[in-house]
């Protein structure tokens, strides 16, 4: 009788974290990315976030870039960041929607090398461009979760690993 109570109160429990985290993914509306850029001579990686909320209405939605962050594996000490890009800050680094299978979202970021601002980068969706070379399918997004979405996933696990140990030691009471 205890196992059916002690069950039925980490059922309970979970509903009401799964629920818990829903309810504040539903609501957050900035979203995080990091990116890598994969190239043996380009290489390199960075952050960015946005708000989804700020959608643009057009064929392709577009929303602007809150935060960027982006450093070359060969020069970690120069960052780029929002403020480089050509359009700021009239329009600066933007997200788009991608297409089903992919990222949900690709970076347009068009930017000068601090050093040299005679050579140019771009990143655009999933590729990168050098200049007049573009390396195809260079950039790899990935979604950052939430910290409340860890802590929900946390407890979850946690919750059930003390269940099947209660479990487990009722069976050998028993």
């Amino acid at each position: 009788m205890k196992l059916v109570t002690r069950l039925t109160l980490v059922a309970a429990s979970l509903a009401v974290s799964l629920a818990t985290v829903n309810q504040q993914a539903a609501e957050a509306a900035t979203i995080k990315y990091a990116f890598n850029v994969n190239s043996d001579i380009f290489g390199g990686n960075g952050i960015f976030n946005f708000d989804d909320s700020n959608f643009s209405d057009e064929a392709i939605p577009t929303a602007p870039v809150q935060l960027l962050n982006f450093t070359f594996n060969s020069n970690p000490q120069t960052v780029y960041t929002q403020l480089d890009d050509f359009d700021y800050p009239e329009l600066g680094p933007v997200v788009f929607q991608t297409v089903t299978g992919r990222s949900p979202v690709g970076l347009s970021y068009l930017f000068n090398d601090q050093a040299d601002s005679t050579i140019s980068y771009e990143i655009s969706g999933y590729d990168f461009i050098v200049g007049n070379q573009t390396l195809t399918d260079a950039v790899s997004y990935t979604a950052i979760p939430e910290p409340a979405t860890l802590v929900g996933t946390l407890t979850i696990c946690s919750i059930g690993w003390l269940t099947s140990r209660k479990v487990k030691s009722a069976k050998k009471a028993a």
